[in-house]
C-alpha cells in the first residue's frame, strides 16, 4: 500500500489516500473515484510533499526545541523500543500544536512520576495490597503484563498506563 497526501483543487482541502500503487491511484482518479472527503470535489491531485527519508538504524532523530519555550521545554520522551529505523519519529512531521501538546503531556507525566515510587515487576502485587488494605496507599509506578492489568481492572483497582515509555531506574545511559 502507498499513502499519498492529496489535495482538492477547488477547496484546497488536504487529506490522505491509500492505494495499491501509483497506477491504482491514476486509474481511480480517471474514473472519478477519488473525491475530497470535505467538499466531495472530484478534481483531486497529489499534494506536494517533502520526501520521507528514513535515518540509519544507529542515528537518533533530530528533535528541535519548540521556539516559544526552548529554555523550559522538557526533553522529548524516548521512543518505544519497538520503533524501527524504517519508521522514524520526527517532530517536524507533526504540527507545532501537536508538538507542544506532547511536550506538555511529557512534562505532566514526569512531574507525576517524581512523587511516585518505582515498584518494577511487582506493580500488580503492590496495587492489590494497597487496594485491599494490606499496605498503606501511595503513588506507585512499575510494569505489569496486559493480563495482570485486565485482572486489576476487573477487581475494581484503579490503574492507568504511562503515556510515554519509561526506562526503569538504573537502566538508562
Amino acid at each position: 500500500m502507498i499513502v499519498f497526501d492529496l489535495e482538492c483543487r477547488s477547496g484546497g482541502h488536504r487529506f490522505e489516500g491509500w492505494f495499491g500503487s501509483t497506477d491504482d491511484f491514476a486509474r481511480q482518479q480517471e474514473r472519478g473515484l477519488v473525491t475530497c472527503p470535505v467538499c466531495d470535489a472530484a478534481d483531486v491531485v497529489k499534494a506536494v510533499t517533502a520526501p520521507n527519508l528514513a535515518r540509519k538504524g544507529n542515528q537518533s532523530p533530530a528533535i528541535a526545541p519548540h521556539r516559544d519555550n526552548a529554555q523550559s521545554a522538557p526533553a522529548p520522551a524516548p521512543a518505544p523500543a519497538s520503533t524501527s529505523a524504517s519508521q522514524p519519529v520526527l517532530a517536524s512531521a507533526m504540527p507545532p500544536e501537536a508538538q507542544a501538546m506532547f511536550r506538555a503531556l511529557a512534562a505532566m507525566q514526569a512531574e507525576a512520576l517524581k512523587s511516585s515510587r518505582w515498584v518494577g515487576d511487582n506493580f500488580a502485587e503492590k496495587a492489590r495490597a494497597m487496594h485491599y488494605g494490606e499496605n498503606e496507599v501511595e503513588a506507585i509506578h512499575g510494569q505489569t503484563t496486559p493480563d495482570e492489568a485486565i485482572e486489576l481492572f476487573e477487581e475494581g483497582i484503579d490503574i492507568a498506563p504511562i503515556l510515554f515509555p519509561l526506562a526503569p531506574p538504573g537502566e538508562t545511559n
